[in-house]
């Protein structure tokens, strides 16, 4: 029913917000650390020569100094934009682009806009996330912009969201648009879920 299925959606990510909410710096400096690590292997695993990311939320994992260094390699970095029908637009990241925070209170680069089809030629989708279960099924902050992108791909390469430890969990609330993901990668490891 949907109903059921929103309200729990709502009551877990009002578990998560509040569980970010009482990490101290020290914790999150640690977070931000250990994600760039586990990415930066990531990447070179995988060989990825561009790849989408995004500029974290001030209770995210941080992702700039990742995002610093795969740049400082030469890799293509591309940041979303989002856009009022729901869909994300994206720019190439750089060393010292400016950023605002977007109309749902996120971080945002300000750059030129590539268009939503920009991100099909990256060879890595790096996508935030609340939680994701054992299966890849990723839930986010209910606005729907990755599960479009990632539902409107036809060839997409592997997906990975950036989680906390805690935040792989048994199990998420699933609806249909809902979309899955083929890891995560948290301050302490990286899984992968299929292939």
């Amino acid at each position: 029913m949907p109903g059921e299925l929103d309200q729990a959606k709502r009551a877990l990510r009002a578990e998560i917000r509040e569980r970010r909410q009482l990490l101290s710096p020290a914790q999150r400096e640690a977070a931000g650390e250990g994600i760039h690590r586990e990415l930066d292997a990531l990447v070179a695993r995988l060989g990825a020569r561009s790849l989408s990311c995004y500029l974290s939320g001030p209770t995210e994992p941080d992702t700039r100094p990742f995002i610093r260094s795969a740049l400082e390699r030469g890799l293509r970095v591309l940041l979303p934009i989002t856009r009022a029908d729901g869909l994300l637009d994206w720019t190439a990241a750089s060393a010292d682009g400016d950023e605002i925070e977007s109309a749902y209170g996120v971080p945002e680069a300000v750059g030129e806009v590539l268009g939503p089809i920009a991100v099909n030629d990256v060879d890595l989708l790096v996508v935030p996330a609340s939680a994701v279960d054992g299966e890849g099924l990723r839930m986010g902050w209910g606005r729907g912009f990755y599960d479009k992108t990632l539902g409107s791909m036809a060839h997409r390469p592997p997906v990975y969201a950036v989680i906390y430890d805690s935040e792989l969990v048994d199990r998420v609330p699933r609806d249909l648009h809902d979309q899955s993901v083929d890891g995560v990668v948290t301050p302490t490891r990286t899984v992968a879920f299929r292939g």
